[in-house]
């Protein structure tokens, strides 16, 4: 796949995956809480969010920025493709 980057260059990607709306955005966050042991508040707390938004990403009721899914992997010490996915 060929897209223009910055300055006119032409990048390639080895592969690429489109996702429309219609796919749902699906998490690990409950699985990957549990294991590690950890309430809903101590995660909010340790990522600088409130336990409400645990919850709803939880549910799948929020999308978080790339900023939080990105310390939500630091926490885990996973990656983001780890915690979210495609269903």
């Amino acid at each position: 796949m060929k897209i223009k980057c910055k300055a006119g260059l032409t990048c390639t990607f080895k592969s690429a995956t489109l996702y429309t709306m219609k796919d749902v955005l699906s998490n690990n966050i409950y699985t990957l809480r549990s294991d590690k042991g950890v309430t809903q508040q101590e995660l909010g707390d340790a990522v600088g969010v409130t336990r409400q938004t645990i919850i709803a990403m939880e549910k799948g009721n929020y999308t978080p920025s790339v900023a939080l899914a990105l310390q939500l992997a630091h926490y885990f010490n996973t990656s983001v493709e780890d915690i979210f996915f495609y269903e």
